[in-house]
């Protein structure tokens, strides 16, 4: 089997598979750690063997943290249990690169995943863990995309679920979670607050796996396969550059991880890309950090409407930081108005209606474009992360209809004079 142990990514003391998520030496978070000098000898029979899996995310069990079975458990067999996710669209984006002055520019759509955003990966790759290590009960502090992802998935999986979130999160995905039957646990803070209760029911209820709590290592591997499946849809090569949000910092960093571990193999071709980190202004700690020149990621009491993003705290921050220096990319934050007009401009261009954290990501390569940071002959990625009918409010007000008479003259006199006007 390719992983191999944990290993905390400060000190780098090693530890066993385990529900384990911080090293008792330095309080460093961990990481799941492979060794993949076995798939290495034939890549292209590694290629021909990826291309012909499952179309979901376990074509790439070979890089995920799973430990049965030797060399490792079926992909075909893991695509029969619970919500397959993954093989999600990556869109040509022509009209979006012409508005920006832009070469090639690509949306990887990951709203077409089964609870409509990009969740469902690590949800499914924590779930199949927990259930390896013997836990009977999923769970997860959420700010709105993982709890939906949470409660579908036990569903589907035949576990019960408790699904804690800040008690303002936006009502669409409050009824995108209720209805799957878990129990909803709303809690009067932000989700700072939220998580740190987490932390402590975790170490109470030893029967519970916590997504992204206990079961941290493993579920931030399934972000991988977002870079995996852009190498693959690009003909196995990086791009030159991709945007992405950022919240606690994981997903960005390990989109990195997953185009340095096939680089590495000699999977796919091309340099590591530039990576751009998305935030909100309203809650900017990684962001601010980067301008500042440091990775000590302030603590912020969000303020924004992209509350899926909305982490004060962010635990990846550093990491976050470090990649966006070391890739020579960067991190901007947005106004809430710019990321209403990047929802808009994506949904004209693309027809990709996107949450709010789209809005934050689609703004901020408008950003780079307006400031000439990006070479107009780039091939770009724009990750998008979920789907619009999550935060409808955010577009409410921002477009006009027409009401008249079922009458032609009064299409004619308003609708028609309108649009010639």
């Amino acid at each position: 089997m390719a992983v191999t142990n944990l290993a905390c990514r400060e000190c780098g003391t090693e530890y066993e598979l385990t529900a384990q998520y911080v090293c008792h030496k330095c309080f460093g978070p961990l990481e799941v750690k492979y060794d993949h000098t076995a798939l290495a000898d034939d890549v292209a029979s590694l290629r021909r063997r990826i291309t012909s899996g499952p179309q979901n995310i376990w074509r790439y069990v070979d890089f995920l943290p799973l430990v049965e079975g030797q060399p490792g458990p079926s992909a075909k067999i893991l695509s029969r249990v619970g919500l397959p996710a993954g093989c999600t669209p990556l869109v040509r984006a022509d009209r979006l690169a012409e508005r920006l002055g832009l070469k090639e520019v690509w949306v990887k759509n990951d709203a077409h995943n089964p609870t409509h955003s990009f969740k469902d990966r690590v949800v499914s790759v924590a779930a199949a863990r927990a259930r390896e290590l013997g836990f009977d009960t999923l769970a997860c502090a959420s700010t709105g995309n993982l709890a939906n992802a949470v409660a579908a998935a036990a569903a589907a999986l035949g576990m019960p679920s408790y699904v804690f979130i800040p008690s303002d999160l936006e009502e669409q995905k409050i009824l995108a979670t209720g209805v799957y039957g878990t129990n909803l646990v709303k809690i009067k803070g932000n989700y700072d607050d939220v998580n740190r209760l987490c932390t402590e029911i975790s170490g109470e209820q030893e029967s519970w796996a916590f997504v992204n709590v206990n079961m941290r290592p493993y579920y931030a591997e399934g972000s991988k396969t977002l870079a995996y499946e852009i190498a693959e849809q690009l003909g196995f090569r990086t791009p030159d550059r991709v945007v992405a949000p950022i919240a606690s910092g994981s997903l960005y960093t390990k989109i990195a991880k997953g185009f340095d571990e096939w680089r590495e193999l000699g999977l796919i071709e091309g340099d590591a890309p530039t990576m751009n980190g998305a935030q909100a202004l309203g809650c900017s700690p990684v962001a601010t950090a980067f301008a500042e020149g440091t990775d000590v990621c302030r603590p912020v009491k969000p303020d924004t409407i992209a509350k899926s993003l909305a982490i004060g705290n962010p635990a990846d921050g550093p990491y976050a930081v470090e990649l966006a220096n070391n890739s020579g990319g960067g991190i901007d934050s947005v106004t809430d108005e710019e990321i209403k007009a990047g929802i808009r401009l994506l949904a004209e261009t693309t027809g990709i209606f996107t949450e709010t954290a789209g809005g934050v990501t689609t703004a901020t390569l408008a950003k780079l474009a307006d400031r000439g940071d990006i070479d107009p002959e780039e091939r770009v990625v724009l990750v998008i992360t979920g789907d619009g009918l999550k935060t409808l409010d955010a577009v409410r007000g921002t477009f006009e209809a027409h009401e008249i008479e079922p009458k032609f003259s009064a299409f004619e006199n308003t609708v028609l004079a309108g649009a010639t006007a």
